[in-house]
């Protein structure tokens, strides 16, 4: 088998994408508000925190996301929504002793959709309620169809300093197939108000995989998109899941690209933005090489979380809106995904918390090895054992696996030190798979590695 068709064969291998681990799949009822009340209690008062806020509201709703969220063209629910992230940031602020907030992330869904001013009320408020004095990173993820000037000023206004713009394609047939058509003009106006507004700090997210994407319409977008200058690029491999988001059957199965399309754009556009004086940064992110995601690259200080690769090193993730998902450092968290019972759960006076994980011994051992494995393409296993259990050989029961991928030409060990091959780099998700304990177990479904 020529080392192609070895590729090949390794792309339509599934694996999670390891945002965390234990994986969401993993989360249990067993988790609830009196844990995550308990633990939040147990932070003390010098803790670095980080707030996820999810605002799961669009004006349509994409055929190729996979995000939590559901269409609106309404303002009552967006102004029910924003009443009631503000009496959860009162209960999570009343729950912990903790002040220092070091990142806030807003995700969704299209978080702008609350509008300026519900935005400041609410920023305003985390500022009463927590110390903003030591911010790094306050960043929101825009639909740059939906910007105009007076949102990128409040967003300056109230110290947004990094923005994410959903791209995915510049060519209309692609757009079309997936249900979001926005001219790449619209595109470049948004990247001007923003940088007019003073927001520097700009990324852009795009997709290969796409129904009718061709490896031509990958380098192109890539090209326009470097153009635009921003200072990070993510290029995500279209995950589809039918099985999980019922929109995603609007896709024709057939208009999409196969095992080999899908290796050569995801080659192409990485070899592009090289090209383009971007660093590679973990799977699939870029970077100039003086932004501080690349500067933590270097330094080894890069992490992962379910926003994806970040410098974020707070204590603590804490879970803001319905279906947001935080970290702290016993275990993982999650609310309700649907409205109701999120919102019921603030007139109860408890946390929105329905399922989470506590973390073993064994779980921060091994999240350690494939957070390192993820981040740097390379791992030293048998010094993270020794580090987590005083002993080397702790994790030797993946060696089996990781053999296998040797054979392949997708990593070298020597030892129990492992790293990624350049024509490995790719399938580094299938690595990181040989230290999960809770693989084997799962009946949960995944996306293709490539």
């Amino acid at each position: 088998m020529t080392q192609r068709d070895t590729a090949l064969v390794l792309a339509e291998r599934s694996a999670p994408r390891y945002t965390s681990y234990p994986t969401a799949p993993h989360f249990h009822q067993g988790i609830g508000p009196q844990e995550a009340a308990d633990w939040l209690a147990s932070l003390p008062d010098s803790a670095s925190l980080s707030l996820y806020l999810h605002v799961p509201y669009c004006r349509s709703i994409c055929a190729y996301c996979g995000c939590h969220t559901k269409a609106t063209l309404r303002d009552e629910p967006l102004a029910a929504y924003a009443n009631c992230l503000a009496t959860e940031i009162d209960l999570l602020a009343s729950k912990t002793r903790a002040r220092r907030v070091t990142h806030i992330h807003w995700g969704g869904g299209t978080p702008s959709m609350l509008g300026a001013a519900r935005l400041a009320r609410l920023t305003k408020q985390i500022g009463e309620r927590f110390d903003l004095s030591q911010i790094v990173e306050h960043a929101i993820e825009l639909d740059p169809r939906h910007v105009d000037r007076q949102l990128a000023d409040m967003l300056a206004e109230i110290g947004v300093n990094r923005v994410s713009l959903g791209v995915q394609d510049m060519h209309r047939h692609v757009q079309d197939a997936i249900g979001r058509v926005q001219p790449p003009e619209e595109v470049e106006a948004t990247v001007a108000l923003l940088r007019q507004a003073g927001i520097g700090a700009i990324n852009v997210d795009l997709m290969y995989g796409l129904p009718h994407q061709t490896i031509h319409d990958v380098r192109r977008t890539v090209s326009w998109a470097a153009d635009l200058d921003p200072a990070r690029l993510a290029i995500f491999g279209y995950a589809h899941v039918p099985w999980m988001k019922k929109h995603q059957r609007l896709i024709d199965t057939a208009a999409l690209p196969g095992a080999a399309e899908r290796l050569e754009q995801a080659d192409a556009a990485r070899e592009a933005l090289i090209a383009e004086d971007y660093v590679a940064i973990g799977l699939d992110h870029f970077a100039r090489a003086g932004d501080p995601m690349a500067i933590a690259q270097r330094e080894g200080r890069l992490r992962r979380n379910f926003q994806g690769y970040t410098t974020d090193c707070a204590d603590a993730l804490l879970p803001l809106g319905a279906s947001s998902i935080g970290k702290l450092p016993q275990g993982h968290v999650q609310n309700a995904p649907d409205m109701a019972n999120w919102s019921r759960a603030f007139g109860e006076g408890r946390l929105p918390v329905v399922r989470g994980i506590a973390l073993s011994a064994d779980d921060i051992a091994r999240a350690d090895v494939i957070e390192r494995l993820m981040c740097d393409q390379f791992v030293d296993f048998g010094v993270l054992a020794e580090t987590h259990f005083g002993r080397d050989d702790a994790f030797d029961s993946a060696i089996g696996q990781l053999d296998a991928l040797a054979r392949d030409g997708v990593l070298v060990r020597q030892g129990r030190h492992i790293a990624m091959t350049p024509a490995g780099a790719p399938f580094v998700r299938l690595a990181a798979a040989a230290f999960d304990a809770y693989l084997e177990q799962s009946q949960a479904r995944h996306s293709v590695a490539v």
